[in-house]
């Protein structure tokens, strides 16, 4: 089993407290079966407990574990692909149905965290698309024509009016995004396993899949030293998936290249300076070649992130680069220290849009959200419940086979290891 390095995520050390589960002790047989404690497994477990179905979820390590507790919690609508982008990949008639979803997917995430009370300094005055040069503003300007076509409530502002809303210096101009948000991801992760729980469902933790076998109609899943007997299993573990070697179904991880990400987090900053800083507490990423993010806490600590891996032989070069960032975007910001700092994975396809497959006889799943988990892994989480329940036509996704990317491995290497040779020099001067 690959393990990762423990480092103090901020998302950890403020979300409220996590609902009490604990491991597999015994056996026992469900309806479904979910494998991950993600924003997708706890979104399906929730949808099939209010619909009155047996729903089990199992998850290795604890809620949250993966990309769900290391995001940035930007609640975007759609994906990364531009609309048109999308539509000439997916056709016409799908394109348009998988946009609806999406654009409406925060509206989906922000009406469960008031149906159920979760506590996840929800935030949701949009977000920026910060435009870097004229290739960047063509960029935000082109999603702004096509998204207007859509209906969406999307603008493209100027470089003084980005700098007010943002506190930012340096961008051409940025895109608001008036559907989308920002929230503490781990703490709405942990909030749907709790409205899960209380709807129903049954979730395990520290309970890993290490096998499976179909008898007759019934799947009997080896989790830690029990059995778990299931009709229907959801499979929702993404780009982690690949962490486990002996988890059955294992091709799928094979299609997702692993994008790493990292964030570091400040001190609680001075009054004066964070009421600059994003005043309206809009998320932010921008459009350069090495992404990079930054959004605000509810504690006023400035949360800045890109592209790579926070290893032993990285962190140091990432760490330098984040704090000169942080002084060039805000100069006014005075002394600061960086109190927490993580990674996390991203799961990409080759077409930079999600996958659903049927792996097995009644064994479904949607995974590779390409930077885009929460709203998207709410929706899907949903439309997989409704589409292990009978409604065929459910998920807004054509069923595919797994298609193994052959240079995944070398993608994922070039990505950690180009983003420490540009972070090494990028904005020194």
């Amino acid at each position: 089993m690959a393990t990762e390095r423990t480092l103090p995520n901020l998302w950890h050390a403020t979300a409220p407290a996590a609902p009490d589960t604990r491991p597999l002790a015994r056996d026992l047989t469900t309806d479904v079966a979910i494998i991950g404690g993600g924003f997708t497994g706890l979104s399906a477990a929730l949808h099939l407990a209010e619909k009155g179905v047996k729903a089990t979820a199992i998850e290795a390590k604890m809620i949250g574990f993966g990309g769900s507790g290391r995001n940035v919690g930007l609640v975007n609508a759609g994906m990364w692909v531009k609309p048109d982008d999308l539509i000439a990949t997916l056709g016409l008639e799908a394109g348009n149905r998988l946009l609806g979803e999406l654009g409406d997917g925060p509206a989906m995430v922000y009406a469960l965290v008031e149906k159920h009370g979760i506590s996840c300094e929800a935030v949701r005055n949009g977000t920026l698309h910060m435009a870097v040069g004229a290739e960047g503003l063509k960029d935000i300007s082109d999603r702004e024509t096509q998204w207007k076509k859509r209906g969406a409530p999307v603008e493209v502002l100027s470089a003084e009016r980005s700098s007010a809303l943002s506190g930012a210096e340096g961008f051409s101009g940025a895109l608001l995004d008036r559907r989308a948000g920002t929230i503490q991801p781990l703490a709405y992760a942990r909030g749907l396993a709790r409205a899960a729980l209380a709807a129903g469902a049954e979730i395990y933790t520290d309970t890993a899949l290490v096998g499976a076998e179909r008898k007759g109609e019934t799947w009997v899943l080896r989790a830690g030293q029990n059995i778990v007997r299931a009709k229907q299993v959801i499979l929702a573990t993404n780009a982690y998936g690949g962490m486990f070697a002996e988890t059955p179904w294992q091709e799928h991880t094979q299609e997702l290249t692993i994008l790493p990400y990292f964030q570091f987090a400040t001190n609680p900053l001075p009054e004066k300076v964070a009421s600059r800083i994003l005043p309206e507490r809009q998320g932010t990423w921008d459009t350069g070649l090495v992404m990079t993010s930054f959004r605000m806490d509810q504690q006023n600590r400035l949360i800045f992130g890109s592209i790579g891996r926070l290893d032993a032989m990285a962190e140091g070069t990432h760490r330098a680069f984040a704090a000169r960032s942080v002084r060039k975007l805000f100069p006014y910001i005075g002394d600061f220290r960086f109190e927490y700092w993580w990674d996390g994975r991203i799961g990409m396809t080759t077409n930079n849009l999600p996958a659903m497959h049927t792996l097995a006889p009644n064994v479904v799943s949607v995974s590779g959200y390409n930077g885009r988990g929460i709203a998207p892994g709410t929706v899907f989480g949903k439309a997989l419940a409704d589409h292990v329940t009978g409604q065929t036509s459910a998920i807004p996704l054509a069923e595919t086979p797994v298609t193994p990317d052959t240079w995944r491995s070398v993608k994922s290497a070039f990505y950690h290891a180009g983003a420490q040779a540009k972070h090494l020099v990028d904005r020194r001067f």
